[in-house]
């Protein structure tokens, strides 16, 4: 709608110039006759939609104009019917039909210099004074052009922008969810594989496990809605930084003996830098529970600097047997890696002599 309007908010004074030439009306003919060339302008408004067709209209109303003593010193009108037809199209981009249109001005304004004036003073004259305007539409034409196209390019980049924000969100929702239930599914299938082999040697010990499975199952769907929440609500929605009582809750939840250290101050570190940190951890712990031998433990190292947190995760190998396996995204690992890449660290995993485990990572929170 605004386009519309902006449209004849250019148009309507173009039109007014061309009444202000309407032709003279004293003369021998009929005011009828004279008022022909007016009609000749009519392929004007439809020259945005049919740009080339009304130009040749344009071109063909001039012929006739310029062939007709009766008409042909009623000049001006058809000049500027056919620089704005010029500009047009040139603003298009139709350069082609521009320059075929740009020669047919030209060749009737050289024929209107030997047929009608010859009559003036200066016929070279009548036939250059011309040229200007019909110079001036065309670059009118391409400035015009080269803003649109800067304007779509623009827009194109901006889009482009909003599309890499976008699929960046989801990435990072994807790895949310991903931590998120991986280690907390881990933790009840394994915790519910343990309460089935002693539900007839210790019931105390089922009793402890069901608590464990019913509060790690209540803390995911507490992360998942608040996951739900920033997919609603967006940056605002995101929870503050874990806490050391979150980590210590964490590692507690694994169900496996874990031992946590903490040093420095978490209270100074970045929200986002304290999540990725938090995240790192679970993932550890999840890859622990998922590979490590039951009789296994581990040890979480966390220490918050006030340029640097580092955090390592190990754990033994254990003398029983493996863990049942359990389904694997395969994108614990890349996850850990793309987090520790947006805070500028270092990401070493790998296995140790006694057949344990170790992730190491940095986050680099101050330059």
């Amino acid at each position: 709608m605004w386009v519309r309007r902006h449209r004849w908010t250019v148009d309507l004074p173009l039109y007014a110039v061309f009444v202000s030439l309407a032709p003279n009306w004293n003369g021998a003919a009929p005011w009828t006759i004279r008022a022909i060339p007016m009609l000749f302008l009519l392929p004007l408004l439809v020259r945005r939609r049919y740009p080339r067709l009304a130009a040749a209209l344009i071109i063909a109303g001039a012929t006739a104009t310029y062939t007709n003593e009766i008409w042909a010193f009623d000049r001006g009108r058809a000049e500027l019917s056919m620089a704005v037809a010029l500009f047009t199209l040139v603003k298009l981009g139709d350069r082609w039909a521009g320059a075929l249109i740009a020669a047919c001005v030209v060749v009737l304004d050289v024929m209107w210099g030997f047929t009608w004036g010859t009559y003036s003073d200066n016929p070279t004259l009548t036939i250059a004074g011309t040229l200007p305007l019909h110079i001036a539409a065309w670059a009118l034409g391409e400035f015009f052009h080269a803003k649109e196209e800067l304007t779509a390019e623009e827009g194109k980049r901006v889009d482009a922008q909003t599309r890499a924000v976008a699929a960046e969100e989801r990435a990072r929702i994807a790895r949310e969810l991903h931590d998120v239930l991986a280690h907390s599914m881990s933790v009840i299938v394994l915790n519910a594989e343990g309460a089935k082999l002693a539900r007839h040697r210790d019931p105390a010990v089922v009793d402890r496990t069901l608590d464990t499975i019913g509060r790690t199952g209540r803390d995911a769907l507490a992360e998942l809605r608040r996951l739900l929440d920033v997919l609603h609500a967006g940056q605002a929605a995101r929870s503050p930084q874990p806490t050391v009582a979150e980590l210590r809750e964490l590692v507690e939840q694994s169900g496996r003996a874990v031992s946590l250290d903490v040093s420095g101050d978490p209270g100074g570190l970045p929200a986002s830098a304290a999540l990725q940190a938090y995240r790192i951890v679970q993932e550890a712990l999840t890859n622990m529970i998922k590979h490590a031998p039951a009789d296994a433990t581990g040890r979480v190292e966390v220490a918050f600097g006030p340029r640097e947190t580092r955090i390592e995760v190990t754990n033994t190998g254990g003398d029983d047997p493996p863990s049942p396996v359990l389904p694997s995204s395969g994108r614990g690992l890349e996850g850990m890696r793309q987090r520790v890449e947006m805070y500028h660290g270092e990401l070493t995993t790998g296995p140790l002599p006694d057949g344990g485990y170790r992730v190491r990572a940095s986050l680099v929170v101050a330059p």
